[in-house]
């Protein structure tokens, strides 16, 4: 489990498509009906498959606050079993003093964060959603969408932050945020002088 503490409150949520963090990665999660999942490491569209050697301490939320080490097997990480209800991946990846920390869900039947970072459906199933820190709704300036059939497209937040999700086809669709800590951090005991989250909901579109 990643432990975080800054001297500063996060100030802003920084879309990927800004300056800071135009060639940022994401870490989501694939997973079809009754199927342990599968999660990936991605850039620019979720077909693009990136190498997972950069990412360190690839973890498993379970229920109770337990987390389980995953191993990559090829260009994914294999969840080793079948979870109920969503689920969801954690990993970081260090960069001299910058550190990125990915946390991935998939499904939209829970309506509390369980992530530090985490969009969330306000009804389950639902395509309203608003983005969580660590227990309080916060605005995104932009949430990026990708699907299955390469569409993209980017959201903007409601007055109120919510953000909602027109899924005019079938398909797999990942919504993807980036959220960037003001000032320097300490993560697990080491003071970084950037940190961001990189957060990332997924689900299926029948």
């Amino acid at each position: 489990m990643f432990s975080c503490s800054s001297r500063h409150a996060l100030v802003a949520v920084l879309a990927l498509g800004s300056a800071s963090l135009a060639q940022a990665d994401y870490l989501w999660i694939e997973r079809s009906a009754d199927q342990p999942g599968k999660a990936y490491l991605s850039d620019f569209q979720p077909s693009e498959r990136l190498s997972l050697s950069t990412l360190l301490e690839p973890q498993l939320r379970l229920a109770g606050g337990r987390f389980q080490t995953l191993a990559p097997s090829g260009d994914a990480y294999g969840v080793p079993q079948v979870v109920t209800g969503d689920l969801r991946l954690l990993a970081k990846k260090p960069d001299g003093t910058a550190l990125t920390i990915y946390e991935a869900r998939e499904g939209r039947s829970e309506t509390k964060a369980q992530n530090d970072l985490e969009l969330v459906p306000t009804e389950s199933g639902g395509n309203v959603f608003k983005l969580h820190w660590k227990g309080t709704v916060v605005s995104a300036s932009q949430v990026n969408v990708h699907t299955s059939a390469e569409w993209s497209r980017v959201l903007k937040p409601a007055a109120d932050g919510s953000v909602v999700l027109d899924t005019p086809f079938p398909g797999r669709y990942v919504l993807e945020v980036a959220a960037q800590i003001n000032g320097s951090a300490t993560v697990d005991g080491k003071q970084y002088d950037s940190v961001t989250h990189v957060a990332t909901l997924s689900f299926e579109v029948k």
